[in-house]
């Protein structure tokens, strides 16, 4: 089986996959064979991945959602079992933080904002599509070396991110019997539209000079390789594509 049938028959559900690192995903899933449902809030940007998708000869479905609400959440859950019927690999990449001052100088909304978006949509959507899901399934978290790291600048990015770690090793305590992997992917610095002004592609990111910007393309072939593993594979480690230790 060659990477452009790894995942031919799976269904794969990548939220946040409308740009950057969702969007890299979704698309090198649906090129290895798997039919994607392209969760996000901004319709627009999902509808174009879905399109692409479906230009591949896969089924590609936007789901438009805002994660941290449940009720969005019951309601994409309802949309992707109705044009599914089931989930093999999901991959939680949604997140992110508008607010990178420290503590006492941040907005008290975007601070709690960035901890419901890191932590509250990875609970919710995991919860919601889990029982869609059978032995062999995949979930992959998209975490950060931040999450890994105390700093005195963007808490809310560090602490959520921790949160989304915690919760990838207690998923994957709680879902093993059920014969799920849960596994979490650190990128390291890649150039997007939240870090745009701030990388670039090649160079080194402001914060550590052994880094090298990546391209979210680059990010792609670690979560297919992932998602791909056998059933009995790893489950609650972390995968990383930084150049530093975390």
């Amino acid at each position: 089986m060659n990477v452009n049938d790894v995942l031919a028959g799976r269904v794969a559900v990548v939220t946040g996959g409308g740009r950057g690192i969702g969007r890299a995903i979704a698309l090198s899933f649906a090129r290895a064979g798997a039919d994607v449902a392209v969760v996000a809030r901004t319709s627009s940007e999902i509808g174009d991945v879905a399109e692409l998708i479906r230009g591949m000869g896969r089924k590609g479905v936007p789901v438009t959602a805002d994660l941290t609400e449940p009720a969005n959440v019951d309601a994409a859950t309802n949309l992707i079992k109705y044009e599914f019927g089931r989930v093999d690999v999901l991959v939680n990449n949604a997140g992110g933080a508008t607010d990178r001052a420290g503590m006492t100088d941040s907005s008290r909304e975007d601070w709690l904002g960035a901890i419901r978006l890191n932590i509250d949509s990875v609970y919710l959507t995991t919860v919601g599509l889990v029982p869609l899901m059978g032995k062999g399934s995949k979930i992959i978290n998209i975490g950060s070396g931040m999450g890994h790291s105390s700093g005195g600048s963007n808490s809310s990015y560090r602490v959520g991110k921790a949160g989304a770690w915690m919760l990838t090793q207690c998923m994957a305590e709680e879902f093993w019997d059920k014969g799920i992997d849960v596994n979490e992917l650190v990128p390291g610095p890649v150039a997007t539209d939240a870090t745009k002004g701030v990388m670039e592609v090649g160079g080194p990111p402001p914060f550590a000079p052994s880094e090298r910007v990546k391209t979210p393309e680059e990010v792609a072939p670690l979560a297919l390789w992932l998602a791909a593993q056998k059933q009995g594979g790893p489950t609650g480690q972390s995968f990383s594509l930084a150049r530093r230790p975390l």
